[in-house]
C-alpha cells in the first residue's frame, strides 16, 4: 500500500481530562489578566525545610510554598475574590482554597489533574504535605475521579464530558463562574501550578487558569545575587502570577 504524502499517522487516546484542560484553555483566554513574572529567593526557606526535615517533621517545599501563598492571601482576600459583573460585586471569601495542579496517569497518559486543599491557612504544613502525598498516590480509575480526593458521579461526569464543547463551555459559565460559592466550592479560588520546576529549563511558565488568582511556579536553580552588598549564590524560584484585572489594580495586587 503506498504511503500517503503525510507518511504514516498513528491516533491516540484522547483523554476525557484533556477535554476539560481544553475547555478552561478556551474559557481563561478571555480572562481580564494581568501578568507578573518574578524571581523569589527561596535559599533561607529551602534551608530551614531541610532542617525540619532532619527533625523527624513532615515538610515539603511544595507544603511550604501552598502555606505561604494560603497566608499571603488571608490577608489580602479581594485579590482572590470572584467578580460578578452583572451584579457590579466582588465576593470575597475568608478561607483560601489552592488548587494544585498534580499529574497523574489516566489510561496511560500523564495530564495533569487539579486537587482542592481547603482553607490552606489554617493547616499545617504537615498536614497540607500529607494531602499533597495522598494526591500523588491516588488511583485514576474513571471520570469520577478527574478531581483528586473529590469524587464525583460517574454518569453525570461522563454525560458532562461527552457534551461538544461550545454546550459544556455555556454550562460552566452558566452555572459554575456566574456563582462564585459553587465555583470556589468546585475548584477553589486560588490555582498553583508546579509544572515548570519539572526538568532543567530556566524559566516561566504563563498556564490559563478559571481561578482569580493564579501562580504558576517555575524553574529552580542557583545563581548569583546580591545580598546584603555582597555577591553571593542564591536559590531562586520564577514565579508568574496571573490575577483577575476585573477585580484588583495592580498596586494593590503587589
Amino acid at each position: 500500500m503506498a504511503l500517503m504524502p503525510g507518511g504514516r499517522a498513528t491516533e491516540i487516546a484522547y483523554p476525557p481530562s484533556r477535554r476539560l484542560t481544553a475547555d478552561v484553555g478556551r474559557i481563561g483566554r478571555g480572562k481580564h489578566r494581568v501578568q507578573a513574572l518574578l524571581e523569589i529567593d527561596v535559599t533561607e526557606a529551602r534551608s530551614r525545610i531541610k532542617a525540619l526535615r532532619r527533625e523527624g517533621e513532615r515538610a515539603s517545599f511544595t507544603a511550604y510554598l501552598v502555606k505561604a501563598i494560603a497566608e499571603s492571601v488571608a490577608g489580602h482576600p479581594t485579590v482572590a475574590g470572584y467578580n460578578r459583573a452583572r451584579r457590579n460585586r466582588v465576593v470575597v471569601f475568608d478561607d483560601v482554597d489552592v488548587a494544585l495542579v498534580i499529574e497523574r496517569s489516566v489510561d496511560g497518559v500523564r495530564v495533569p489533574l487539579p486537587y482542592v486543599i481547603r482553607a490552606a491557612q489554617r493547616k499545617t504544613l504537615a498536614a497540607i504535605r500529607d494531602e499533597i502525598d495522598a494526591a500523588r498516590s491516588q488511583r485514576v480509575g474513571d471520570e469520577g475521579d478527574l478531581v483528586l480526593g473529590e469524587r464525583r458521579p460517574v454518569p453525570a461526569m461522563r454525560a458532562f464530558i461527552a457534551l461538544p464543547q461550545w454546550l459544556r463551555l455555556v454550562l460552566m459559565r452558566a452555572f459554575l463562574l456566574d456563582r462564585p460559592q459553587r465555583a470556589k466550592a468546585a475548584m477553589g479560588n486560588v490555582m498553583v501550578t508546579t509544572v515548570g520546576m519539572v526538568g532543567r529549563v530556566r524559566g516561566w511558565i504563563v498556564p490559563s487558569s478559571l481561578h482569580p488568582l493564579c501562580i504558576a511556579l517555575g524553574s529552580l536553580g542557583s545563581r548569583p545575587a546580591v545580598r546584603q552588598g555582597a555577591l553571593c549564590e542564591r536559590t531562586i524560584l520564577n514565579v508568574t502570577v496571573l490575577f483577575d484585572h476585573d477585580v484588583v489594580d495592580g498596586v494593590p495586587a503587589a
